[in-house]
């Protein structure tokens, strides 16, 4: 099973709509964890299965102005990482994809919440991350990939700018922020 639904939009925390927030929520993790409790009976069943999970590389590092999608993959690794080690004694694996920015369209025109005069404008005219944007052909091939593996790492980065950008943050210390964007005058 490959759980892959999602949307975004961007905001600073502060102008985050709450609402909105949830919305993302119910999509981007309990929607992947419903589908995934929905085939678990089967699989355990059987004594085998791959679950697995499109994240994000933003389920391990945040990238304004992206925190509200950010905290739904980071949930989603959470709850996976949980998972996998529920699920390894019925010989289910699971496994979270993280690739980087794609060319799917859905960064083309995200919905942008503000604050009235907002002091963030430096931090949202950035628009996120699309350095090494890969396709979505890029992201099946190495989803299709790990799928065929025998043995599933927990966490799978996709394309060479996630890969390159994880172990960036892993060399990095835990108490700096890896991209410190802007500045507030």
């Amino acid at each position: 099973m490959i759980s892959n639904a999602g949307a975004i939009f961007y905001a600073a925390v502060e102008a985050i709509p709450l609402a909105e927030l949830q919305r993302l929520l119910d999509l981007n993790t309990i929607g992947a964890i419903r589908v995934a409790q929905a085939v678990l009976p089967q699989m355990r069943a059987r004594g085998e299965g791959k679950l697995l999970f499109m994240s994000s590389i933003v389920g391990r590092i945040v990238l304004p102005p992206g925190a509200a999608y950010a905290s739904t993959k980071w949930a989603l690794e959470a709850l996976v990482e949980a998972l996998a080690i529920e699920v390894a004694p019925f010989g289910v694996q699971a496994a979270l994809l993280e690739p980087g920015a794609v060319s799917s369209g859905a960064l083309d025109d995200v919905t942008t919440y503000t604050l009235l005069d907002d002091p963030y404008t430096a931090i949202l005219q950035s628009g996120g991350p699309r350095a090494g944007m890969i396709t979505p052909e890029q992201v099946a091939a190495e989803a299709a990939d790990a799928a065929e593996k025998p043995q599933l790492p927990l966490r799978i980065p996709i394309g060479d700018a996630a890969r390159t950008l994880l172990a960036a943050r892993h060399a990095s210390p835990d108490d700096v922020p890896l991209l410190a964007t802007a500045t507030v005058d």
